[in-house]
């Protein structure tokens, strides 16, 4: 895979790492500046209550969101680096990233954040643009 593929897809684990940063800032009230700009920018049906709960919620996503950046770094790398026989390492990634996309943006809807599909159609299709374009799955003869 050439460089540029390789950054995009670093890139693209950083985007998430970056965006976990944001909601684990938003367990205190010195560091929920950047997280409260997301929320408002989600344009859900009533102002966000900054409480115990939201804060522990928000420390939560923060550090799931940071971990599954990490790991998909490193499972990425080993994709690539293995080549052709990194096949099952990007289906696994593909199927998590299906998961995650059809309830993150199911529920996003069902709870009336319906903008932030437009942030998960965003990251999806920068892991497709990256998989396409980097012929990851292509098949050597």
């Amino acid at each position: 895979m050439s460089g540029f593929w390789r950054t995009w897809f670093f890139v693209w684990c950083l985007s998430i790492g970056i965006f976990g940063i944001v909601l684990a800032g938003g367990a205190f009230e010195a560091t929920s500046g950047p997280v409260s700009l997301v929320f408002s920018g989600l344009q859900g049906p009533s102002e966000i209550v900054w409480n115990a709960p939201m804060r522990f919620s928000l420390a939560v996503m923060g550090g799931v969101s940071i971990g599954w950046a990490v790991m998909l770094t490193l499972v990425v790398r080993a994709a690539i680096d293995a080549g052709e026989a990194g096949r099952p390492l990007w289906n696994a990634v593909s199927a998590g990233m299906a998961a995650w996309f059809i309830i993150d943006s199911f529920l996003s809807v069902a709870t009336g954040f319906a903008m932030n599909v437009v942030p998960n159609i965003g990251l999806a299709g920068m892991y497709l643009v990256g998989l396409i374009g980097s012929g990851a799955l292509r098949r050597t003869a």
